[in-house]
């Protein structure tokens, strides 16, 4: 028997995205018993493209200024699921599902009482191969998890060099703070995280009745879904089901210039850090602090090495701006 299941997605000023998300969600192995979309538009275009087509169970809310926010929308979305519903189902509104995708993470459910939050696995982003034989890979430049093997991006290796890296599997997070985000390769498995990503993660009746989304993540909301994943962990465990696949675009539309993203990328990585070690220790401190450093500096230098040096150099003045803050005004 399936688990009864909603599927909640928020989006903003993105309305081709929403009927590609949902196109593919009409082609799922196992359909949700009820969609609910959250617009928090500023014009009607969403609700216009919707309009002039069919989905099943679907239920449209256009909210008001006081309710948009990803993470408002979200909480607004929790408030509007159906009391029948067993497992609540978050989907970036630019992501397009695989056909057993849902079927994938109901499954994951089932297998174990004790696993409360399920995540799936981006395809377009996933950049792990099968070892070849003969080959010898330096665990300075490669990361191995059995029989599969990834090339370390260049701040990885520079971790890797100066002792700043997670000893942690993806998405575990250290003590530091500061942990892998490769995923996994694609074994069909099931793997125990902290962390599940907001592009795609799922919870079952006992999270989302009993925590919502943090009113400090405001607007864009970076790492939002850190922190909700973290403070889901009280109720059982997290999973990552390499089973349930999904390709994500990143629709550069709704989201925040590279200055706001960068003071973001400290602060709120600070906040969700202290979520999980709320008293860390002094090495712990320091290689935080050290590897934040390190990875300002390298974004730094995308200046000379990128076409897109606008970006990077906002970005990189955003990111010392939000480290300069902790000393006065932290997140907590």
């Amino acid at each position: 028997m399936s688990l009864s299941f909603s599927l909640v997605v928020c989006t903003y000023m993105r309305p081709k995205a929403v009927v590609s998300l949902l196109e593919s969600v009409a082609l799922q192995t196992l359909y949700p018993n009820e969609i609910l979309i959250i617009d928090g538009s500023k014009n009607n275009d969403t609700k216009s493209v919707l309009s002039e087509k069919t989905f099943s169970n679907l239920k449209y809310f256009k909210v008001d200024e006081a309710h948009r926010g990803l993470t408002k929308q979200r909480n607004f979305g929790i408030s509007k699921v159906s009391s029948h519903s067993e497992v609540l189902c978050f989907l970036d509104d630019d992501t397009v599902l695989e056909p057993n995708y849902f079927e994938s993470v109901i499954e994951a459910f089932k297998s174990d009482g004790g696993i409360t939050g399920v995540g799936g696995v981006d395809t377009n982003g996933n950049r792990w191969k099968q070892k070849k034989v003969g080959v010898i890979y330096p665990k300075s430049k490669f990361y191995t998890i059995g029989n599969y093997v990834i090339k370390e991006g260049s701040r990885n290796v520079m971790r890797n060099y100066f002792g700043l890296q997670s000893r942690e599997k993806p998405g575990v997070m250290p003590d530091f703070s500061h942990g892998r985000t490769y995923g996994y390769p694609f074994t069909n498995t099931l793997h125990d995280v902290d962390l599940l990503v907001g592009m795609s993660f799922s919870f079952r009746r006992i999270v989302f009745e009993n925590i919502k989304f943090s009113t400090y993540f405001e607007g864009y909301g970076l790492y939002e879904d850190a922190d909700y994943s973290l403070r889901a962990l009280k109720y059982g465990r997290n999973v990552l089901s390499t089973k349930a696949k999904l390709a994500h675009y990143h629709n550069d539309l709704g989201r925040p210039n590279q200055y706001k993203y960068g003071k973001m990328v400290v602060r709120n990585g600070w906040y969700v850090w202290r979520v999980k070690y709320p008293k860390p220790n002094l090495k712990a401190r320091f290689k935080f602090h050290a590897t934040s450093l390190l990875l300002t500096v390298i974004r730094g230098t995308n200046v000379i090495t990128t076409s897109e040096k606008q970006k990077a150099f906002t970005e990189t003045i955003g990111r010392i701006v939000g480290w300069f803050s902790l000393l006065w005004n932290k997140p907590l």
